[in-house]
């Protein structure tokens, strides 16, 4: 055998050359990284890479709390000591629950100059970079998440005129939602109340793939978990590529 070693070699960037996004994925959420990598294919140089973190299937006040302690741990085994340019919780109720700021102090005491986005996060930055103040709000979520959610858009500043729910409490139920349903939701909303966007909730509701016609069949502003989170987390890393084919959102910078 002829063993040559010390081949030359050259590097480049790599495939996180242009940025390198974290995620943290619900242990049962069937749906945000196949919605996330959608988007991300058509950007070159730009790399996502995930964890799962333990949750109950069930989703409960109480099961979205408990998720606050494993946040931490969940993003140190993203690439352990590489550098991310964001990181992304993939948790819209469960931010809520556990509150923005405690969840952002939970990826930094494991990374502690990322930036940091949540679901809601990046709904309220949408809804800012649409102008909007008016709200639909669809769901899968039983009452008493409903009642958290809709608490809390309003407590910082947007009106919720319509609150629609499918009431369905298991994650992978919530997945299986088909799209036709969701537009079926959507529609009932706006045909109830005037809004100025609509929020689809969940990070296991499949709706980027849709959004942009959707959108345009209803002529208003719409963004879903996965789809908004995208936008952010991009706008976040540097990446301001206009990408108009997923929907007006994708055409906007941050606001402001």
């Amino acid at each position: 055998m002829l063993l040559i070693e010390h081949l030359p070699f050259e590097t480049d960037g790599g495939i996180a050359e242009r940025a390198a996004l974290g995620l943290i994925v619900l242990g049962t959420d069937y749906t945000i990284e196949h919605e996330w990598r959608f988007i991300l294919q058509s950007l070159a140089g730009v790399a996502l890479y995930q964890s799962r973190i333990e949750n109950d299937p069930q989703i409960t006040p109480e099961s979205l709390r408990a998720m606050e302690p494993r946040i931490t741990k969940c993003t140190d085994i993203i690439l352990p000591g590489a550098k991310l340019d964001v990181v992304a919780y993939g948790c819209t109720s469960a931010s809520m629950a556990i509150g923005e700021e405690k969840v952002f102090e939970n990826i930094r005491a494991a990374r502690p100059d990322t930036r940091c986005t949540t679901p809601i996060t990046a709904a309220f930055a949408a809804f800012r970079a649409f102008g909007a103040k008016r709200i639909g709000v669809l769901t899968p979520y039983r009452a008493d998440v409903n009642v958290i959610v809709a608490d809390y858009i309003r407590a910082r500043g947007f009106d919720v005129p319509v609150f629609g729910s499918f009431n369905e409490q298991d994650d992978a139920v919530v997945a299986a939602i088909t799209p036709q349903s969701i537009k079926q939701g959507v529609e009932r909303l706006i045909a109830e109340r005037d809004v100025d966007a609509v929020f689809v909730s969940c990070t296991s509701v499949r709706l980027a793939e849709h959004a942009a016609a959707l959108e345009a069949e209803i002529d208003l502003p719409l963004t879903s978990s996965n789809h908004a989170m995208a936008w952010h987390t991009l706008r976040l890393a540097g990446i301001d590529d206009r990408l108009p084919e997923f929907g007006r959102l994708f055409d906007l910078g941050l606001a402001g």
